[in-house]
């Protein structure tokens, strides 16, 4: 039998419209990318303030190349540990409010190497329903008791943390963006119950760093609960523009995860450029917020050129999803704007629930007004964008009509 099994589920993939394939992209990343030549506005990236392209960035990277290398051959506890890992941590530290922090190579590790750390078989830990799947995984891969409440549903969450009292640890964690659906966990509630029950929380602000609170801190400053959050996971690949990822957070904490956490002790540490121009996006941010309140605007622009189509559109952040249905529907008007020259890939199942298939647009504060407009024209043009809150395929779609 062997390996016979992969074409049985590949063959089951494509005839369910959940295959997925790369585009492979030529240029920069930014509002437009370069595809087999061709230019797309792409409304799918979560370079949320335009920095991966920046040319500070850029130079940051380029002379620590110069200085310190690409590659660091080792984990930070054998011989990777560098100069600029310490400056970023430091940094980062300061930017988020907490006494330290500790860098992974991805936002990914950071989850499942925190939560795998700090809970175990006598403990439990609870997360919201719509978790990113890193956080999903990092639970189970734990071995406490993994339970889920309602997406957003703190009476359900506080019904588990009573009945939770016989386990050692408690621990809640849940995302402050949700990154399918663009909405926000309700922190200041989620703060005062566990606290009630003297549990550890944990929240994912990957996609609130440097777009919430008044100096892109993120969810927290946003809401006014520093100090109040015991582990703050982040990443630097979204509105930074660079990539990794953090736990932030008081010093033992820190001190215990380097000595904890696998998914930081066993792999080889972040390149020193890497590290360089996350330095440089944090400055940038911490320079001038007008990237920041020029995507609140286009956040405002859309919102309010959709809603002329759409009621109760879904969405507090640069990610504001179109729910179509079916995986077949999505991935159809997906390939009908792809043909227009506008990128927006259809999120289909695992990644959301069965029968909620969307289209996932994604702002940037370098979208000028024009690009969401021409967003918007398009969508009218296929027949996708429809007066009296209705969305629907454009009638006789067929396989033949995209590709």
């Amino acid at each position: 039998m062997g390996l016979d099994f992969i074409f049985d589920e590949l063959s089951s993939l494509k005839e369910h419209a959940l295959m997925r394939e790369y585009r492979t992209v030529e240029s920069a990343q930014g509002p437009y990318i370069q595809i087999k030549g061709k230019s797309y506005l792409s409304f799918c990236s979560n370079n949320y303030l335009g920095l991966a392209d920046h040319p500070r960035i850029k130079q940051a990277a380029i002379a620590a190349i110069n200085q310190y290398g690409w590659g660091t051959g080792a984990s930070r506890l054998v011989a990777g540990n560098m100069t600029l890992h310490e400056e970023l941590e430091k940094k980062i530290a300061e930017f988020k409010g907490t006494e330290a922090t500790l860098l992974f190579p991805t936002g990914y590790m950071a989850n499942v190497g925190a939560l795998c750390a700090i809970v175990g078989r006598e403990d439990i830990v609870i997360g919201d329903k719509l978790n990113h799947a890193s956080i999903i995984d990092g639970c189970r891969q734990s071995g406490a008791t993994f339970r889920v409440y309602p997406h957003n549903n703190v009476s359900q969450l506080e019904s588990l943390l009573q009945k939770s009292s016989t386990y050692r640890r408690r621990m809640v964690v849940t995302d402050s963006v949700f990154s399918m659906d663009g909405d926000t966990a309700p922190l200041p509630e989620i703060v005062e119950i566990t606290q009630k029950y003297d549990a550890i929380l944990m929240i994912d602000d990957a996609h609130a760093t440097g777009v919430f609170g008044q100096h892109g801190k993120g969810m927290i400053e946003h809401y006014g609960l520093e100090g109040k959050v015991d582990i703050i996971m982040g990443s630097l690949s979204k509105a930074i523009g660079s990539i990794g990822g953090f736990i932030a957070g008081n010093k033992c904490l820190i001190d215990f995860l380097k000595n904890k956490a696998r998914s930081f002790v066993y792999t080889t540490a972040l390149p020193p450029a890497a590290c360089a121009a996350s330095l440089a996006g944090l400055i940038l941010i911490q320079e001038d917020t007008t990237p920041i309140d020029k995507l609140w605007d286009n956040i405002r622009y859309l919102r309010s050129q959709l809603s002329k189509f759409i009621s109760n559109i879904s969405g507090e952040s640069p990610i504001v999803p179109i729910i179509i249905g079916s995986a077949e529907d999505a991935l159809r008007i997906s390939k009908r704007l792809y043909e227009k020259g506008i990128l927006i890939p259809a999120i289909r199942p695992p990644t959301v629930p069965l029968g909620t298939s969307r289209l996932r647009i994604s702002l940037m504060a370098t979208h000028s007004k024009e690009d969401i407009n021409r967003l918007i024209d398009t969508m009218k043009d296929i027949g996708f964008l429809t007066h009296g809150n209705t969305i629907l395929p454009k009638a006789g779609y067929a396989q033949t009509d995209v590709g």
